[in-house]
Parts: C-alpha cells; sequence; structure tokens
C-alpha cells in the first residue's frame, strides 16, 4: 500500500564545510527517497543546519562577526554542496528559527507540565579566563587509564575508556590553555529513567519491523545495564542557543533543539504552499501519533543516542509520535584508512565537485552500501575504474553504439514492436529488476546495484551477438538491425530507470534523449516502442586519473589557509569534534591512488635480538565470536599449550563476518604484549594477519604439526 513518509537526514553543524564523510549519508538517504518516490509512496525530505553551540560561538568571535552571521554564510555554502550533489530536500532549514524555538518551547513545557524535568547542582570544569563552562571537548589532558597525553574530557582515544573531564590528570582549556577549575553551576535534566520501559519496547519493536539494525539495539542495551540516568539538558551563559523558558542565563543544550529541527524544517515546508500535497494542517498527521503516517531517520552511528534514546524519550514524553525507522551508517575511509588532511584525502564536497562528476560518487556509494553499520571505503582506483567500467562503459555504451544507426537509418524512431524472441528477452530483464525496489527499500544498494550490472552484461552481450554495425552495412538485414537497436535501446532505457535513484542528473540527460520521462519504477514493465528518440549526445565521460589526482592536490592546498566565512564561500576551519560536531560520518581517509606511486620507502632495518624480543607462538581458536558493541572487534579465546589460555580482542570482524567457523584452526599470536584493558575485557597479546585492513585481513595459519604453544622463529 501507498506509505506516507517524512524523511530526514542528520544535520550538519553550521561550523564547517561540508566533507566526502557527510555526503555518504546524504546520498544514502537521498537514493531511498527517490527510490520509494518511485515505488509509488508520497515522501517529504527535510534537513537543516545543526546552528547552535559553543563551537559556534567561539569561531564566531574568532572571526570577529556574529554567530548568526556565520550561520548565514554556512547555510549557503552547505546548501548549494547539497544541491549540487543532486540531494533533493524539499526544505532545508536551521536550528537557529522561530519554528524551532516554538517547538523546543512546547516541548519543553510538556515534559516540565508531565513531570520530566528535574533540576540538581553539577561540578563542572570553568575556564577562568574565558569565563566559560567548557564542553567535555573543549578539555584535554591526561587520560586517568592509560596516561596517554593530550586525550578529550570524555574519552580515550588510545584506551578507549570513558570518564568524567575532572578526573582528566593535569587538564587544560582548549579554548585559552588555562588551567580550569571546579565551578558549581544549576542544570537541568530529562529524567530518562521515566522512560526505560517504554524505550526497551520500542527499541525490540523497531527491530522486529525492520526500523533498527539488530547492532543497533544489542549496543543501546548497554544503557539499560544499571538503569537510565537523568539527561542533562541545560548549559551556562555565554552560550550561543535558545535560552529555557523563566530560566535566565541558562540555555538548551544543542542536543535538545537539534532533532527538534526535523519538525521545525517540516512545518515551514507544510506551511510554504511549495508542495501541493502538503497544506499547513499536515504538520499534525506527521507528528502527533496515530495518523498512520511514518517518521524515517538517517543517522551516522556516532549519534545513535540521541536518535534511539533521548529523542524518543523527548517525543514520547511531550505527546508526540516516536519515530518509524532510524537508519544508521557507518562511517567513510578512503583507500582503506582514516582521511588524511596532510595527504589531501579528507576532501570537501565543493572540493570533489570542482575535478569529477557528482553521479560518479554517487553511484560508487550506492555500489558499497548496504543495510549495516559497516564502514564504506573510498578506494580512489576502484572508484575510478568502476565508474569507467560500470556507468560508461556498461550503461551509457548501450546507448552510445545503437543510436547513430537508428538515426542513419530509421530516422530516429523504434519499431512499433518486438518479435516473441526480443520480447521476452525483455521481459524477463524486466521481471529480474523488478527485486531492485525491495533492494532500495532495505538499503541494500550494493545488491540493487549488482543486480543492474548483471542485466547490462546481459544487454552489451545482446548487442556484441547481433552486431548491429554488421548489420547496417547489409540492406537486406534492416528489419533485423531495426529489431536489435530496438531492444538494445529499450534495455538501456530499463537500467536508466532502475538506476535513476542512484544518479539521477545522468538519468535525466538519458530521458532527454529517449524523449520519455517516467516517474515509476512500473513504467519498466513495457518498452517503448514505436517512439521518436533524439541524437545522441555523450552522457558520462571517462574518469582521467589526472582528475583524481588534481582533486587530491586541491585539498592539500585548501588547508593552507582558511578564509572566513563572512567573505567567502568556503567559511573557516573543518568541524572539530566536540558538541554539536554530529554527522561528521567519518573515520576519515589516506593517500589517495593518483596514477602510479613510487615505490614506497623500505621498513627500516632491525637486529636479530629485535626480532627475539617478540615471543610469537602458535595457538589453537577454542572459541570466537562477535563483540557486542563494537562494529570491528572479534573475542578469541585460545589454547596457548604451555602458557594456558588466552583471550585476544582482534579488530578483523569485517573480514571474518561468520567468526565460529575460525574455531578449531590455529593462529599465530604475540604472546609477550602487554596486556591491554579495554571496556569489553582484558586483552592478552595480538593476533597475527595481512592486509590492508577492513575486509583485506587474513589470519596467519601454521601447518598442522605445529602445537598449541609452539615458538615461531
Amino acid at each position: 500500500m501507498p506509505r506516507e513518509i517524512l524523511v530526514t537526514s542528520a544535520l550538519p553543524y553550521a561550523n564547517g564545510r561540508i566533507h566526502l564523510g557527510h555526503i555518504v549519508e546524504y546520498v544514502q538517504s537521498d537514493i531511498w527517497v527517490r527510490a520509494m518516490r518511485m515505488a509509488g509512496h508520497t515522501v517529504h525530505y527535510v534537513c537543516a543546519d545543526d546552528a547552535h553551540g559553543t563551537s559556534i560561538m567561539l569561531r564566531a568571535e574568532k572571526e570577529g562577526i556574529t554567530p548568526e552571521a556565520l550561520i548565514e554564510g554556512v547555510w549557503k555554502e552547505h546548501t548549494a554542496d547539497l544541491r549540487d550533489f543532486g540531494v533533493g530536500f524539499d526544505h532545508y532549514s536551521s536550528t537557529h528559527t522561530e519554528a524551532n524555538r516554538e517547538l523546543t518551547y512546547a516541548i519543553w513545557r510538556a515534559l516540565e507540565a508531565n513531570g520530566h524535568v528535574e533540576s540538581k547542582p553539577v561540578k563542572q570544569l570553568f575556564d577562568p579566563e574565558k569565563q566559560l563552562f567548557l564542553p567535555d571537548r573543549f578539555i584535554k589532558g591526561e587520560c586517568p587509564v592509560c596516561h596517554s597525553k593530550d586525550q578529550y574530557g570524555d574519552a580515550c582515544e588510545v584506551c578507549g575508556s570513558t570518564y568524567n573531564p575532572i578526573d582528566l590528570i593535569d587538564p587544560y582549556s582548549v579554548v585559552s590553555g588555562a588551567k580550569p577549575v571546579e565551578k558549581e553551576s544549576l542544570h537541568f535534566f530529562v529524567k530518562l529513567a521515566d522512560f526505560e520501559a517504554l524505550l526497551k519496547g520500542w527499541l525490540e519493536d523497531r527491530r522486529a519491523a525492520g526500523g533498527l539494525q539488530s547492532e543497533v539495539v544489542n549496543k543501546l542495551k548497554e544503557w539499560f545495564a544499571d538503569g537510565l540516568r537523568s539527561w542533562d539538558v541545560s548549559r551556562d551563559a555565554p552560550y550561543f542557543g535558545f535560552e529555557i523558558p523563566d530560566q535566565p542565563g541558562k540555555y538548551f543544550y544543542v542536543w535538545v533543539d537539534a532533532p527538534v529541527g526535523y519538525f521545525a524544517a517540516f512545518k515551514e515546508l507544510c506551511e510554504s504552499g511549495r508542495k501541493p500535497d502538503l497544506k499547513p494542517a499536515d504538520f499534525e498527521r506527521f507528528t502527533q501519533p496515530g495518523h498512520g503516517t511514518d517518521m524515517v531517520h538517517f543517522i551516522g552511528k556516532d549519534i545513535i543516542y540521541f536518535h534511539t534514546l533521548f529523542w524518543p524519550a523527548m517525543l514520547h514524553g511531550a505527546g508526540l509520535r516516536m519515530p518509524t525507522a532510524v537508519n544508521v551508517h557507518g562511517f567513510l575511509t578512503v583507500d582503506g584508512a582514516k582521511m588524511s588532511k596532510s595527504r589531501g584525502t579528507f576532501v570537501n564536497a565543493r572540493t570533489y565537485l570542482e575535478h569529477l562528476d557528482a553521479d560518479w560518487l554517487r553511484y560508487y556509494l550506492a555500489s558499497m552500501l548496504g543495510p549495516t553499520l559497516a564502514d564504506i571505503d573510498l578506494d580512489l582506483k576502484a572508484f575510478e575504474e568502476r565508474v569507467n567500467s560500470h556507468l560508461v562503459g556498461k550503461w551509457v555504451n548501450i546507448a552510445s553504439r545503437c543510436a547513430g544507426f537508428l538515426h542513419k537509418l530509421f530516422d530516429g524512431r523504434l519499431a512499433d514492436a518486438l518479435p516473441d524472441a526480443e520480447r521476452t528477452r525483455y521481459d524477463n530483464a524486466a521481471k529480474k529488476l523488478e527485486a531492485c525496489s525491495a533492494l532500495y527499500e532495505a538499503r541494500d544498494y550494493a545488491a540493487a546495484m549488482r543486480l543492474i550490472i548483471e542485466v547490462a552484461d546481459e544487454a552489451n552481450a545482446y548487442v556484441a551477438e547481433h552486431a548491429p554495425w554488421v548489420l547496417a552495412k547489409d540492406e537486406s538485414k534492416r528489419a533485423e538491425l531495426h529489431v536489435v537497436l530496438t531492444l538494445a535501446l529499450n534495455y538501456f532505457r530499463l537500467l536508466t530507470i532502475w538506476l535513476a535513484p542512484a544518479v539521477p542528473a545522468t538519468a535525466v540527460c538519458a530521458f532527454e534523449f529517449l524523449g520519455d520521462a517516467p516517474t515509476c519504477f512500473d513504467a519498466a514493465r513495457t518498452p517503448l516502442l514505436g517512439h521518436t528518440i533524439r541524437p545522441f549526445k555523450a552522457l558520462a565521460t571517462r574518469i582521467d586519473p589526472k582528475q583524481i589526482a588534481a582533486m587530491i592536490e586541491a585539498s592539500k592546498e585548501s588547508l593552507q589557509a582558511a578564509v572566513p566565512a563572512s567573505s567567502a564561500p568556503h567559511p573557516g576551519p573543518l568541524p572539530q569534534a566536540g558538541e554539536g560536531a554530529k554527522p561528521a560520518s567519518v573515520a576519515a581517509q589516506s593517500p589517495a591512488s593518483s596514477g602510479p606511486r613510487s615505490p614506497a620507502p623500505g621498513p627500516a632495518t632491525i637486529s636479530i635480538d629485535d626480532f627475539a624480543r617478540l615471543d610469537l607462538r602458535v595457538a589453537k581458536v577454542l572459541a570466537c565470536e562477535a563483540v557486542d558493541g563494537s562494529d570491528k572487534l572479534l573475542r578469541f579465546e585460545l589454547d596457548a599449550g604451555e602458557l594456558g589460555k588466552r583471550q585476544i580482542f582482534s579488530g578483523i570482524k569485517a573480514a571474518y563476518p561468520e567468526p565460529s567457523k575460525l574455531v578449531g584452526r590455529n593462529v599465530v599470536f604475540i604472546a609477550n604484549l602487554a596486556p591491554r584493558k579495554m571496556r569489553f575485557g582484558i586483552s592478552e597479546g595480538m593476533i597475527l594477519s595481512a592486509g590492508s585492513g577492513g575486509g583485506d585481513l587474513f589470519l596467519l595459519d601454521a601447518d598442522h604439526g605445529a602445537v598449541p604453544g609452539a615458538t615461531v622463529k
């Protein structure tokens, strides 16, 4: 049955540029919206800049402009970047609007009236020079667990421990460098414990309905282990945001009004009159429970808690509807590693667009995106090869090889009918591709792209087998040639219909060439016959490796000087991790492929004594399982012979998705590595593997004669 759906993407923080990590999410959600519309559903798609928080206040101060001027400049840049990547929001707003203030206040007053708010004094670290209470990420110091230096105030990036900022050793303010002092202040809290049973039930219901991935639900269970604690929702002046009603000098924490921004953006859309299928009264149908509409969020895995615990609790506490689905995606890497500013692989959206076509990246991401939380790797060489092979060589090539013959010999007119054999070929291909509708809805775009390319291969095989360039030389074969060209171009149209959500701009050009503008997947069931097409113009060109190299070089250069937001379309530095820096969706990236690589420098030499310091042993895997709450770790229990049993955590989950199959095999591990305390337990060594990382990892093995505990020499 047709559905009515409100779709949102996580709000980019208005303190920096859109980069390719952000683009993963907006492409994922935009493809879904387009596919759902082509499947016959009514979809409203909104987003906004997240415009509040300490980071924005401090950056504006540094640049000598008002926060309002800063966020206005960033908003213009964000909207341009997203538009040029083909992301078709119905409305793109900002959280710093009167509509958002009114809705935030209404939700807050409802929470207060229903008894879900409490206040109590809180001790925080205070910057005595800036006269500012410091958010966790504006404090650094020595980790109280592993004693690593320069760790943030909420978690250690070395050992993974979490802690209170006041537990840091020798803390300092990132803002001024001053040593913070403890200071007490009255804070306001939402009592999440009031919603514990409700949230547990909602999470399981959403899992069962396909509205939340199992990995997400399993991770969230950790929060219920000791009962949900009250959520601190206030911040002290100075702060850029909405002041809490009747509480002078107290402001809503950015994560209170940010998700309300979804509703505010939608309310503005309903009242704008821009969509004939939306009226002001429709706002309540999508935000109040019991109206049969859906609300679907797309987010990165770094902001799960806010969207699956805090936000649903706020909504229910205020008598509003809860989300139908929260679709969570992984981070982006480049060439299997973190984005690197120095190597030019931290690429801004605008830098990419200045060198490469948006649909190229959209297609590549679609070919990699599935319904899980797995990270997505932008392998720049594979990106080049996939675009050149799939989009140009297998899809566009069908039209470019056939259209000229149709115009030269048949005035551009397709045959009025297809013989039974050709019609059966077409119907079989159309039937096969109908599976893409469900794959799009399930967000398994990679499977949909594989199926589309499979049919593209069938089409190209048909063209190669019948060789229209040969038939065209024989006037007696005109009728046969006409049929071949008609089926080939209908293959092209069929593929275009199913590719359209992923490559919308190129699809529009393809439909213009065909003189046909299908708006639903159902149009693919019937071939285009007796129809005149237009002369063919190039729809896509191959990627030149020099374009990628130029993009990488430009990304390096863009770091040399930050341009103020008030004077140019690229305002200031990249977003910093911290309060409000939400949907970065990046695990960052590594050196890009840009043509032939220079030989890597050889490894530094060591002495035999250095090697002898490593105690390498053979062990047999007794048990192996995925670690709840981790996207990368497997827990191994090893028989190490005379050394006894060992527990080791290894980050190879992507390479071994069925860990139980590793039980019984031999592995090699470092036995004298100092044990490491992790939040999942103690890891007593390191298992060796070969490969570049992610799914490209292979465990080292030992011949069957090697017994557990045997020394590797």
